[in-house]
């Protein structure tokens, strides 16, 4: 068991009323983690500390917040096995998921550093004779950040790192989940040098999320609010954000569709569908959710895809490597199971898999699904996957529409032209043609449409999101006035 700290103006603390509480192992029960149990007070005097260091460093130059940043990202690899065990102790994840975090997490520290050279303005040609008119970014204030336990390392870096580039100060809420895992965060950035009150971290109870996320979201000095988590709760945070006239990044749940047309590369389509169903057990907003085949192909699609999710180990990861791990709590799996037995009452085939009674699931293809099963519209996050059967370019494209989300999707066929059109036609804010659905990286610009949230992460877009664009101008000759 770990014990763990919150960190506020870059002193360690516990809450001011000395309450915790603890995170257990999925799979044995046993407590992984125990945290402070923050209060709406310690809330806001992290909030206050970030307002306090803004000032300075939003002053500090661009290759002083980059050779922090690298350092941070140095810092961050240095603490992979430290990361795989609070991950596998407290959410039941793969060790190959793990490392996976780690490494993506530290190349979002390294384009964040690269990024802050690259926060530019413009030159705006003015009617007025001698206006010198510009277009000019600047950091908006201390950012909130709220991260989710799936990919833990992942998106809390992802809360941090390019607020920080841009020259805002941060308050990272952890998840719940999975404390200690984003403690390790804010520990590696405190190694790298980090001024007190840049970043900041409050942990808390789950039953006071509501109240210490609000008054975090009320306090005047946050300026920009980022979530990446459930849609249900990212409305909340979105309500909250509109009362308060707050700007908002919300990256919330999937459905996506890998579509295999009748003239797609059945091994390159089953590999992407099995990595993309099945990595950390299909616990990812970018999660292959429905697997929507054209009916030429489809049995040879299907045999193949069972044979490979047959084949994939799953197990504790804490006593050796492991593709499918725990599922995060037995929520998760009476969720599946409850999607399972609805489809298999309405006709679905079991292809692979099944039903589980334990956090070890195993990988799960229900073939033949239809709209009228739960498991046609509703988010599984967890590793069991539907196939649609359909006829046709028009009907795939159709299938992979029906659903209120448009996170991620994929199209795979040898025709890229083909592939591309249905690609644009595709609702979502991101599609791969002949790539899995699951695929990130930091400088590309991340994020939804429809249910799935708006704005973006990453790269020019994510700098975007997290400056404010500021007309400023220099009137360089003697102005004429009409009175």
């Amino acid at each position: 068991m770990q014990n763990i700290s919150m960190l506020i103006n870059g002193e360690r603390v516990q809450a001011r009323n000395g309450a915790t509480f603890e995170r257990r192992n999925p799979l044995d029960g046993e407590v992984a983690t125990r945290a402070p149990a923050a209060t709406v007070d310690d809330a806001l005097a992290a909030v206050d500390a970030a307002a306090a260091a803004f000032p300075a460093w939003s002053a500090s130059g661009p290759s002083e917040r980059r050779a922090l940043l690298m350092k941070a990202a140095h810092a961050i690899e240095a603490r992979s096995d430290a990361f795989a065990a609070a991950m596998a102790a407290e959410t039941g994840a793969s060790g190959i998921w793990a490392g996976f975090n780690v490494h993506l997490a530290a190349g979002g520290l390294i384009e964040a550093a690269a990024l802050t050279t690259q926060i530019a303005g413009e030159l705006i040609p003015s009617d007025v004779p001698g206006s010198l008119a510009m277009g000019v970014r600047q950091p908006a204030g201390v950012v909130l950040g709220m991260a989710p336990w799936n990919a833990p390392v992942i998106l809390a870096v992802r809360a941090i790192a390019l607020p920080l580039a841009c020259g805002n100060t941060v308050v990272l809420k952890g998840s719940e989940v999975c404390p200690a895992t984003h403690g390790l965060i804010v520990e590696a950035l405190q190694e790298a040098g980090l001024p007190p009150g840049v970043v900041n971290f409050v942990t808390n109870a789950p039953a006071d999320a509501a109240a210490v996320v609000e008054a975090m979201i009320a306090h005047p000095k946050v300026r920009r609010v980022n979530f990446t988590g459930s849609t249900h709760v990212g409305r909340i945070i979105a309500q909250s954000c509109a009362r308060h006239l707050k700007p908002a990044v919300l990256e919330l749940g999937g459905k996506a569709p890998l579509v295999v047309l009748d003239d797609a590369d059945l091994d390159a389509a089953v590999a992407a569908a099995a990595f993309g169903a099945f990595a950390n057990s299909g616990q990812i907003c970018m999660s292959t959710e429905r697997i929507i085949v054209d009916r030429r192909i489809a049995d040879a699609f299907v045999d193949r895809l069972a044979a490979k999710a047959r084949s994939l180990p799953l197990g504790d990861p804490r006593q050796g490597p492991v593709v499918l791990g725990s599922v995060v709590d037995m929520r998760t799996v009476e969720r599946c199971n409850a999607l399972i037995d609805d489809a298999l009452a309405k006709g679905a085939t079991l292809v692979c898999g099944g039903k589980a009674d334990s956090t070890l699931m195993p990988a799960t293809l229900l073939d033949h699904v239809t709209r009228e099963m739960k498991i046609y519209t509703e988010e599984s996050f967890g590793p069991v996957k539907g196939i649609v059967r359909v006829d046709g370019e028009e009907a795939a494209l159709a299938c992979a529409n029906d659903n209120e989300y448009g996170l991620s999707a994929a199209v795979f066929s040898r025709d890229i032209a083909r592939a591309m059109n249905v690609a644009r036609r595709i609702e979502s804010g991101i599609c791969h043609v002949n790539g899995p659905t699951v695929h990130d990286e930091a400088q590309m610009p991340f994020g939804g449409v429809k249910s799935s949230g708006f704005g973006r992460f990453g790269g020019r877009a994510g700098i975007a999101e997290f400056t404010d664009l500021r007309w400023i101008t220099v009137q360089t000759t003697p102005r004429h006035y009409p009175f």
